[in-house]
């Protein structure tokens, strides 16, 4: 499963003459390290061989800009498990999109989504908020349409994995969300 997600997005991205980026499996934590030397590839490193950390990975990438691409794990600010309920808010407000776009990326996989809080040790599972953020980007992104990379990266995932088109919006409900 894992595999085929790192084949292509790679089938998509990692030419030279596309994005020149790939996905990489087996990392403790998951980064973005862009390529820092002519003939090198930009890397969107996930955890361990995880589908769910592939794609979320995968999806922030898809959200960064062109300028956001230039920087270690896209110039964003990480505070690991243990955050305050400040930190917690901003948290969720940020991986709004991140996360619309994986629950599109497991549909087009046939995999189930799980909302991810990241904040296991504080005991606070995702806000019933952030699900409806989620489930309401999701339905933007439907409507609306994503940006080139998502579509192209969605649309080769469903060919991959022969799943039904990941841009119907009554393809996603609120109440599926754990």
């Amino acid at each position: 499963m894992t595999e085929r997600i790192v084949t292509v997005f790679n089938d998509c991205f990692a030419a030279p003459d596309t994005l020149n980026t790939c996905l990489v499996g087996g990392y403790a934590e998951p980064y973005y390290r862009p390529a820092s030397a002519p003939g090198e590839r930009h890397r969107v490193e996930f955890s361990y061989d995880y589908p769910a950390s592939a794609l979320h990975e995968a999806a922030h990438w898809c959200v960064a800009g062109e300028k956001r691409r230039q920087l270690p794990d896209y110039g964003y600010w990480y505070a690991p498990d243990g955050r305050s309920a400040a930190q917690q808010a901003e948290f969720e407000r940020v991986e709004v999109q991140p996360q619309a776009l994986e629950w599109m990326f497991a549909r087009a996989c046939g995999l189930d989504f799980r909302v991810s809080a990241d904040n296991l040790d504080a005991g606070l599972g995702p806000s019933e908020s952030f699900k409806r953020a989620i489930w309401q980007q999701v339905q933007r992104n439907c409507h609306q349409g994503v940006n080139l990379r998502a579509r192209q990266l969605a649309q080769a995932l469903a060919a991959a994995f022969r799943q039904p088109d990941p841009m119907r919006a009554e393809c996603y409900r609120l109440e599926d969300l754990r």
